[in-house]
């Protein structure tokens, strides 16, 4: 009889045994743990794909003022450019005297000559061939000027007084027009010319008329 209870006990602890732990492993499960230390950075990553671009932006507001610029060049007026103009124009003239023998100067005309004497003809040409205009007095002032020139053995020039009396009577230029200054001689011009007649200043600063044109005088230039 007591070996009987002995094996029923023991038979009966081992099922015991054996059933506790499925019922005691859930209402014996353990406190949460205490959070554990952050674990070493992983290495980088590779780089992603470029975005797309954005959309533009909304316009800003206007910034402020800013300071005053400094001074501009100071520009050129009209009458500082026509100055200039001039100041070359009187430049070039005198560069060009400055290759005669004789210059004179009279108001803003300039009187030239190599001192060289020829016919009427040869005068006029002379003085085209250098873009130049046989001299022709146009006030007393120039006309005095001119008898300047004079030396002591030849005392006449040609003047640029049309030589056709058919052109005007002589008393229009080379380019028929009318002479604005004249200082006729006495008797002149010579109404006994008929056709062809050249004109002379004299030392007197008087002018006169004749048909020999071929005669050697002053050949003196104006510009």
């Amino acid at each position: 009889m007591m070996k009987l209870y002995l094996l029923s006990s023991t038979v009966g602890f081992w099922v015991l045994s054996l059933l506790a732990p499925l019922g005691h492993s859930q209402d014996l499960q353990g406190p949460k743990g205490e959070r554990g230390f952050p674990g070493m950075p992983g290495a980088p990553g590779a780089p992603g794909r470029p975005g797309y671009p954005g959309l533009p932006g909304m316009d800003g507001q206007p910034g402020m003022v800013g300071p005053p610029g400094a001074p501009g060049a100071r520009g050129v007026s009209v009458n500082e450019d026509s100055d200039l103009e001039a100041l070359k124009e009187r430049i070039a003239k005198l560069e060009l005297a400055a290759n005669y023998e004789f210059v004179r100067k009279a108001g803003n005309k300039y009187f030239v000559s190599y001192k060289e004497r020829d016919s009427f003809t040869t005068a006029v040409q002379f003085c085209r061939q250098r873009g130049l205009g046989l001299a022709l007095p146009q006030s007393e002032e120039e006309n005095t000027v001119l008898t300047q020139f004079f030396g002591l053995a030849y005392k006449t020039a040609w003047i640029n007084v049309n030589n056709k009396k058919a052109s005007g009577n002589f008393q229009t230029d080379m380019k028929n027009q009318p002479l604005t200054f004249t200082k006729w001689e006495e008797g002149q011009p010579d109404g006994s010319i008929q056709d062809t007649g050249c004109t002379m200043l004299s030392d007197a600063g008087v002018w006169h008329v004749t048909e020999e044109c071929f005669l050697n005088a002053y050949i003196i230039c104006e510009f």
